[in-house]
């Protein structure tokens, strides 16, 4: 071949990385050319440190509840009592209003409403109960 196209061929052989070897590692006798991996930064290392450190955080929120919480509960249970297997009544508050629900395993009843008590009918229970008779 003609020393021009000898050296075209190789050119274009090695811009397809092929051919006479040029743009690569030369062959190690033990096995392919292995590259030795870049060092990490300490701004990388703490990077990786602070973002583990905000999402356990924020696990630790949401397994307690606190980050979805918004101020006060829409449903507070003032008081259960189990009538026997999985059947109870409960006092629940719901939206200032206090009512009385049978519950099972298949179904929620509502009892009755209940009054809310004032102040002074219940000092008076609470007072006549500590009373010695």
């Amino acid at each position: 071949m003609d020393d021009g196209i000898e050296l075209r061929v190789r050119h274009v052989l090695a811009a397809a990385g092929r051919g006479s070897g040029l743009g690569h590692a030369p062959p190690h006798p033990d096995g392919p050319a292995r590259r030795r991996p870049a060092p990490i930064s300490g701004q990388a290392i703490a990077a990786v440190v602070i973002s583990l450190a905000v999402l356990a955080g924020a696990a630790s929120l949401l397994r307690r509840g606190t980050l979805l919480r918004t101020g006060r509960q829409a449903v507070n249970v003032e008081s259960a009592v189990a009538l026997g297997e999985r059947r109870s009544l409960v006092i629940v508050e719901v939206e200032g209003r206090r009512l009385l629900l049978g519950l099972t395993p298949v179904q929620v009843t509502l009892v009755t409403e209940l009054e809310r008590p004032s102040f002074a009918s219940a000092l008076d229970s609470s007072i006549g109960k500590g009373a010695p008779s």
